[in-house]
């Protein structure tokens, strides 16, 4: 009998060990779009042109028919003596107070104006100089950046005009399987002011968020689930509950020999 009660308290101290160390999770808490029905159709009306920032890099460029004509509106970097490289063209900054500072007509306040915006601005200006110029406008500096429980956090530069959380994430190589779906942050910084939203991935209604499409600079942080938390808990005992495995093993053991 007593040799049955060791063996009995040996596999219930071992097996409430493994419970603690091992933690599992619900579907619910992994799939994106739950709500989403099979074959519906969904028409968002969600839409979002970026705007430009304080330390916004302007690329910009200026063309006519008549090349020489527009040369003095484009800025380019000077040639050294002796060289025969190409001059290249050279960006905007958009400065504190919200202005960049272009050939011929000098300081230009392009801060919270859109792309379309801004060249119809210029196109204004330069009606006494050019006739019918051709403005092309790129933001150089586009990045976002994916922090926390995704399996690549960095940041990232983004080439085209637009970019959505979900393709920010897609660059990320999706989240791990430790990461929160239905909590996930977007940080906005708007010439100094932080915007804190948060957007539930296992939901459609995510589509219709104001942070599902992403501007320049936004932070988009994955916060762990509670599987993560426990286990960065449990990770600082794995020392401690091997040793009382061991320990309830080799006392089992010690047991059933002198029974």
């Amino acid at each position: 009998m007593l040799r049955n009660k060791g063996i009995f308290k040996g596999v219930f101290l071992i097996g409430f060990i493994g419970a603690l160390l091992t933690s599992c999770g619900s579907k619910k808490d992994i799939v994106y779009f739950q709500d989403a029905a099979d074959y519906e159709t969904i028409v968002s009306d969600n839409s979002h042109v970026n705007t430009f920032k304080v330390d916004d890099i302007l690329r910009i460029n200026v063309s006519t028919l008549d090349p020489a004509a527009s040369v003095p509106f484009n800025l380019f970097s000077s040639i050294p003596e002796g060289t025969n490289s190409a001059p290249q063209q050279l960006d905007y900054l958009v400065d504190k107070n919200g202005e960049i500072d272009f050939p011929v007509l000098g300081k230009i306040k392009v801060v919270g104006l859109t792309p379309e915006e801004t060249k119809e601005l210029l196109r204004e200006k330069l009606k006494p100089y050019l006739k019918d110029p051709i403005i092309n406008i790129r933001l150089s500096n586009f990045t976002i950046t994916v922090l926390g429980e995704v399996n690549r956090p960095g940041t990232y530069q983004v080439n085209g005009e637009q970019i959505t959380v979900l393709e920010a994430i897609g660059l990320a190589n999706d989240l791990g399987i430790k990461g929160r779906r239905d909590n996930v942050l977007v940080i906005r910084d708007f010439n100094g002011t932080k915007v804190y939203t948060r957007v539930n991935l296992t939901s459609k209604d995510i589509l219709n968020s104001p942070v599902y499409y992403l501007t320049q600079n936004d932070v988009v942080y994955v916060e762990p689930n509670k599987s993560a938390v426990s286990q960065s808990t449990l990770d600082n005992r794995a020392g401690l509950a091997v040793s009382i495995a061991s320990l309830v093993i080799t006392t089992t053991i010690l047991l059933i020999t002198r029974n």
